[in-house]
């Protein structure tokens, strides 16, 4: 009888313990691509999260020797702004499962606005995928977190 009773106790346990095991991985913090030509901030904007380019290994244009700058926005407006900086991920909620969902990113590269998710690995990996429409097509990164 001693035993059952040990073995519904370290059960009741167990599960009480559960959801304190269950915590959410963080993308908050520095991270870079494959391609790591830049590192990129994940950080809180209000009940959100957002991106912002914090470093670039050229920052300079190659042609004009100055700050890269965002010349391929469709908005004539922007193109004079400053890539190194840029917020170019915004509105991200989290969505359940390590998942944030909703939210945008943009390619100063090639001026388009994608719709995103970033989906954590492990603390210091995360899938982010840039889709039209819906997020089975799309393009997606692993992006590893910055020490």
């Amino acid at each position: 009888m001693h035993k059952y009773l040990f073995f519904l106790l370290a059960l009741w346990l167990g599960a009480a313990s559960a959801p304190a095991q269950a915590q959410t991985l963080s993308p908050l913090g520095v991270w870079t691509n494959a391609e790591k030509k830049a590192t990129f901030e994940i950080y809180k904007c209000g009940e959100k999260l957002c991106g912002k380019i914090v470093t670039l290994t050229t920052p300079n244009d190659p042609a004009t020797g100055k700050p890269k700058l965002d010349t391929q926005n469709p908005d004539p407006k922007l193109r004079t702004r400053p890539r190194l900086g840029m917020v170019f991920m915004q509105g991200f909620s989290y969505d359940g499962n390590d998942k944030w969902d909703n939210g945008k990113i943009y390619d100063p590269e090639s001026g388009k606005t994608y719709s995103c998710y970033m989906k954590m690995e492990s603390a210091n990996a995360m899938e982010v995928k840039g889709y039209i429409g819906f997020s089975l097509i799309g393009k997606s990164q692993a992006w590893t977190r910055v020490k």
